[in-house]
C-alpha cells in the first residue's frame, strides 16, 4: 500500500512541476488601442455613407469632396467640431433633418487625428 501512495505522489508532484514550468509561450495580442486608425480603412467609409451626398462628388456633391485625403486631412479640426455639434446647433453636420453621428464614430475621428492622420 505505501508502493501505491508513494507512487501517486510522484506522479501529482510530476503533474503540479510541470504546468508552473515558467517556459510556457504566452500569446502575444495586439492592444486594440495600437491598431492605428488610417484614412482608407476607417474614415473612408464613414465619409460615404454619412457625408453623401453634399461632400461627395460622385454622388453629384456641390461642396468640397471629402472622400479626398489631403481635404479632410486639411479640415479635420473643422469637421470633428461640426459632427460633434447636436442637431439644433448652427453648423451641424452631416446636414439638416439627420440625427447626430454615433460618439464611435466621433471617437473615430478624433483617434485618427490622434494617431497623426495616416492614409493607408
Amino acid at each position: 500500500m505505501k508502493r501505491i501512495y508513494f507512487a501517486f505522489g510522484i506522479v501529482a508532484t510530476a503533474l503540479i512541476f510541470s504546468y508552473c514550468s515558467t517556459h510556457k509561450k504566452v500569446a502575444e495580442v495586439t492592444p486594440v488601442a495600437a491598431v492605428k486608425t488610417t484614412f482608407q480603412s476607417d474614415i473612408l467609409s464613414v465619409v460615404t455613407t454619412s457625408c453623401t451626398p453634399c461632400h461627395v462628388p460622385s454622388a453629384g456633391g456641390k461642396k468640397k469632396p471629402y472622400d479626398n485625403f489631403s481635404n479632410v486631412k486639411a479640415d479635420i479640426d473643422d469637421i470633428i467640431h461640426r459632427i460633434s455639434l447636436n442637431p439644433t446647433d448652427r453648423g451641424f453636420m452631416p446636414m439638416r433633418g439627420t440625427e447626430k453621428l454615433p460618439d464611435s464614430v466621433i471617437a473615430k475621428f478624433v483617434k485618427w487625428k490622434a494617431d497623426g492622420m495616416l492614409e493607408n
